[in-house]
């Protein structure tokens, strides 16, 4: 029987060498790995592979992501073992539009924020509610915000250090005076409660631990909900996820460069390097990738002038 466990930590490794992170991806495969191991399967076949990609539910989007990461595994355990099936490309395709974003008006943050601050204990609250704001102030990435540590975020100085992020990539942010109040705060009511607090991380869960995507991901669409912004059934608003913030920052930032007469082209390398994106492609995206975006954007700035679409 092949040993997956042993041939996945080895393929991580390489795949890791290279460069890629693989956070997201390490804990689908050894997901992958559980269930094959509960299968008594000797090898990978399509079927199983199907079979263990579909027993998620999510949008098509995850449901290819899935796959992806079998796939892939697949072809590694391949050229150890010829018997390894190899899922076909076409099986459980990624779409081939990136979805609109649901972006967040100022009213949306606030009542977001207001809706943590009603979280218990108090801590958690205090938590929810200055990483909701920085998340919106800033366009940092949730896992970025998660991995903050204490000596990462320099108050004086008005700036926080992004450390080995996506694509193994390190950036400052400057930060505005405003959200340095709000992170201050952060800090002292986090002696005031007098909160258990193990290792560096700036912030933590009502357990005193770093956040992780099982702590923040539930919260944040219990907070969706509290603050009346779920999705109704059928109706056509795009899906409402934390990313979002990001999003919502990218498109405010353009409108506003935008609505100045500024030469956007020549500031967007500046937008990406803010964003940590390795790939101009990739903040040129919120401009033209999506047509609805940019209608959506033209809109606002219209609202903002004073007109009517």
């Amino acid at each position: 029987m092949t040993d997956f466990r042993r041939h996945s930590g080895d393929y991580l490794d390489l795949r890791r060498a290279l460069g890629y992170k693989l956070a997201g991806e390490g804990r689908l495969l050894a997901d992958l790995v559980g269930f094959l191991d509960k299968e008594g399967a000797s090898t990978i076949t399509t079927a199983l592979a199907a079979t263990w990609t579909t027993q998620a539910s999510g949008s098509a989007a995850y449901i290819a992501r899935r796959m992806r990461v079998a796939r892939h595994f697949a072809r590694y355990l391949h050229a150890l073992d010829p018997d390894t099936e190899v899922p076909a490309d076409g099986l459980f395709p990624a779409g081939k539009h990136r979805p609109v974003p649901y972006i967040f008006s100022a009213d949306d943050v606030e009542a977001l924020m207001a809706a943590a601050r009603t979280l218990e204990p108090a801590i958690r609250a205090a938590t929810f509610e200055t990483l909701i704001g920085l998340l919106a102030a800033t366009g940092m990435r949730v896992g970025e915000a998660m991995t903050l540590d204490v000596g990462d975020i320099d108050l004086p100085g008005q700036t926080l250090a992004v450390r080995e992020s996506k694509y193994g990539k390190s950036r400052e942010i400057l930060l505005h005076s405003s959200t340095i109040d709000a992170l201050r705060s952060y800090s002292a009511a986090k002696d005031r409660l007098g909160h258990p607090r193990s290792g560096s991380s700036f912030f933590i869960s009502a357990r005193g631990s770093r956040l992780s995507h099982n702590t923040v991901q539930p919260t944040f669409r219990h907070l969706v909900r509290l603050a009346g912004l779920d999705k109704p059934p059928g109706s056509p608003q795009p899906k409402i996820h934390i990313h979002c913030f990001r999003h919502s920052f990218a498109v405010d930032t353009l409108i506003a460069w935008y609505r100045d007469g500024g030469n956007v082209a020549a500031r967007m390398p500046l937008l990406s390097t803010y964003l940590g994106h390795v790939d101009p492609r990739a903040t040129y995206w919120y401009v033209s990738g999506v047509p609805e975006l940019l209608a959506l954007a033209a809109q606002r700035l219209q609202t903002a002038d004073g007109t009517r679409p």
